[in-house]
């Protein structure tokens, strides 16, 4: 059985991503500021900010496991606006660093990482450069929030440029959403506007744990981001209506169906053979 070490494992993408490899297989622990909310599974109290903490984790042998093979580092302050900038960027990035390298001195050659659909430019003031949008332009922060973001996704690449074995992969999530969410949906439907921060975007946690697996699952060395959003839009306007309404100049590269996400997620699909399958509209 595989080891694996999730932060954020409390989370809300998180609590979804422990028991979905759990239920593939894997041997989790989880970490994060609080207990994880399920008693069955084993977790264990640690700030991420505690450089010294996090390296006896991952380089001691425990009741859990002798030596980790993965680890999924989810833990964050998770969008720009809930802590002030500086207190953001700070635990953002300097957990982020504590974790990896953490994982690179107990030889861990799987990482991976929740990155932001932000780093592609939300929230879209100024337009995309086309739509979908993919992982092929530089990525455009636009808060700090961000700015962590493209940080760490720059010191994945560096450590994989430093050790040619080491494989990881940021995920550049779209807005998380737990099923019970979906009945709010209802409240942007008359709206193009109040949506339009991410492209009318979101992912199901369920597909976002799905993500996750896969990624772990994906063997080739070196750092690779992907973009992860559910097949969908979160809207019932066609993506024809709203894109004549909200980005009328912005370039359409090729051709989608009525309500396809505008959030390119082919290259996971690609490489990563991710396929989402939950969909609001379902319900």
């Amino acid at each position: 059985m595989r080891s694996v070490l999730v932060t954020g494992g409390s989370g809300k993408l998180g609590k979804f991503v422990v028991r979905h490899l759990m239920e593939s297989g894997w041997n989790v622990t989880s970490i994060d500021r609080v207990p994880h909310p399920d008693s069955r599974v084993w977790s264990t109290i640690v700030d991420l900010l505690d450089s010294g903490s996090v390296m006896d984790l991952m380089t001691g042998a425990n009741e859990r496991h002798s030596k980790l093979d993965a680890v999924v580092h989810l833990a964050a302050i998770p969008a720009p606006g809930l802590q002030s900038d500086k207190a953001t960027i700070n635990n953002n990035l300097n957990s982020t660093l504590n974790v990896f390298m953490a994982a690179r001195n107990a030889g861990i050659k799987k990482v991976v990482f929740a990155s932001s659909e932000t780093v592609l430019g939300l929230p879209f003031d100024t337009p995309p450069p086309y739509v979908p949008v993919d992982e092929e332009y530089e990525p455009r922060p636009e808060s700090f929030y961000s700015l962590s973001k493209v940080l760490e996704e720059r010191l994945a690449k560096e450590l994989c440029r430093w050790d040619h074995e080491l494989s990881m992969v940021g995920l550049r999530f779209s807005n998380v959403i737990d099923p019970i969410e979906y009945p709010s949906f209802e409240d942007f439907q008359d709206d193009a506007i109040k949506r339009k921060w991410n492209l009318w975007g979101y992912i199901d946690a369920r597909d976002g744990a799905l993500a996750v697996e896969k990624a772990l699952d994906y063997e080739t060395p070196g750092f690779e981001p992907f973009i992860i959003a559910s097949p969908d839009s979160v809207m019932r306007m066609t993506n024809t209506q709203l894109l004549q309404e909200v980005f009328p100049e912005v370039a359409l590269r090729r051709q989608v169906s009525e309500h396809e996400t505008l959030l390119g997620i082919e290259k996971a699909k690609r490489l990563l053979g991710f396929n989402p399958s939950n969909s609001w509209r379902d319900l």
